[in-house]
């Protein structure tokens, strides 16, 4: 008897489980998982802020071909999403890396670096600056 009561409720559950179900992928939306970390992209440790109130903010950088950004650093966590062409980052003695569309990243903020774009197209990343109100969101040149 209690092996016909498992079968019972393991039919049940194939049938009835998928009808029961209610999620995104039934309304035609989906998720795809862009970065999930606890480390930039050179290996520092993530932390959130203790000098005040959370704040985000978000921009398109957009760097033309050829172009390239001034040596510096990031006040803030920066988290970055490739959105078109790609960009070759220095970081000095750490090496360069190239990120293309498609990549996602959680950007070096104590390592002094520089993008270029070497490509033929413009290179546009999604950003998001992640720090504390009153926080420098964008970068800070290095000092020489």
């Amino acid at each position: 008897m209690p092996r016909r009561i498992f079968a019972v409720v393991l039919i049940l559950a194939a049938v009835c489980g998928p009808i029961g179900r209610v999620g995104a992928e039934d309304n035609g939306a989906a998720s795809a998982l862009l970065l999930s970390t606890g480390t930039t992209a050179l290996g520092e440790t993530l932390h959130y802020p203790m000098s005040g109130p959370a704040h985000l903010t978000a921009a398109i950088v957009t760097l033309a071909p050829g172009a390239s950004t001034a040596l510096h650093r990031h006040g803030v966590r920066m988290f970055a999403y490739i959105l078109d062409g790609e960009i070759t980052v220095d970081y000095g003695d750490r090496g360069k890396r190239t990120y293309r569309q498609g990549d996602a990243l959680m950007e070096a903020m104590d390592v002094p670096h520089f993008g270029a774009d070497a490509g033929s197209s413009p290179v546009r990343i999604l950003v998001v600056f992640i720090g504390a109100e009153g926080a420098p969101m964008d970068v800070i040149p290095s000092q020489p």
